[in-house]
C-alpha cells in the first residue's frame, strides 16, 4: 500500500517522468476561496530538477489561479496516476513558486526543458515546487486508459501571438491578472521573451 519517500529518485522518478499527464491542486488561505485543480500535459513540459525539486512550464491560458495561490501562500500538491502498467498514484505535497520571465533564475530553469519549444505555447512562468511530503498509494481504482498523443491545439492557438499580443490577450481575460477570489495573479505587463 502507501509509502513515504525522502527523495524523488530511482523508480519513483522514472514513474513520474514517464506520465503524460499530471494534476496540480492549490487553494487560497480564505476558507471560502476557490480550490483549483488543473490537468497538465505536453511532453517535455515537466522536469525533475533535483531529488526534492520539480518544475513545470506554465503556459498561456484563460486564468492564473495556480500562480495567484502560490503568490499568496505557496501551498501546492502535484499528483500522477498510472493509467497504464501497474497501479500507482504519486503525490508531491510542497511549496511552490512561480518564476516569471524577468526573474534572473528563469534562463537556468528553462534549460531543464530541452524536449519542448516553449515559444509557440505562450510561456508565462516556470512553476518550481520544493517537495515537503512525497507519497505513493496503490491506485487500484484508477482505470486503464491509453495515451495516444499530445493535442496540437495549444501550440496552434498561441503560436500566432507575439509578446505584445499575448500581453493584450492576458489583459482581456478577467482572471489572469487577478484570480477568481481577487488575489494578484500574473503580473502584467508581460516581460519580453528571451527564448
Amino acid at each position: 500500500m502507501g509509502k513515504t519517500y525522502e527523495r524523488i529518485d530511482g523508480r519513483l522518478r522514472t514513474f513520474i517522468e514517464a506520465q503524460p499527464l499530471f494534476f496540480t491542486a492549490t487553494a487560497p488561505l480564505d476558507a471560502d476561496g476557490t480550490v483549483n485543480l488543473s490537468p497538465k500535459g505536453l511532453k517535455g513540459s515537466f522536469a525533475v530538477v533535483d531529488e526534492r525539486t520539480v518544475a513545470y512550464l506554465d503556459f498561456a491560458g484563460s486564468n492564473a489561479e495556480t500562480i495567484a495561490h502560490l503568490r499568496e501562500n505557496g501551498r501546492i500538491t502535484l499528483m500522477w496516476c498510472a493509467f497504464q502498467g501497474p497501479p500507482n498514484i504519486v503525490r508531491v505535497h510542497g511549496r511552490g513558486e512561480p518564476v516569471f520571465r524577468d526573474d534572473p533564475r528563469f534562463g537556468d530553469l528553462l534549460a531543464h526543458f530541452p524536449g519542448i519549444d516553449p515559444a509557440p505555447h505562450g510561456l508565462r512562468a516556470i512553476i518550481v515546487v520544493t517537495a515537503e511530503h512525497i507519497r505513493d498509494t496503490c491506485g487500484y481504482a484508477v482505470p486503464f486508459m491509453a495515451y495516444q498523443q499530445d493535442r496540437d491545439l495549444h501550440a496552434k492557438r498561441f503560436a500566432r501571438e507575439d509578446d505584445a499580443s499575448l500581453d493584450a490577450y492576458f489583459r482581456r481575460k478577467e482572471h489572469v491578472e487577478t484570480s477568481l477570489d481577487g488575489l494578484p495573479g500574473l503580473p502584467l505587463p508581460l516581460p519580453p521573451s528571451t527564448f
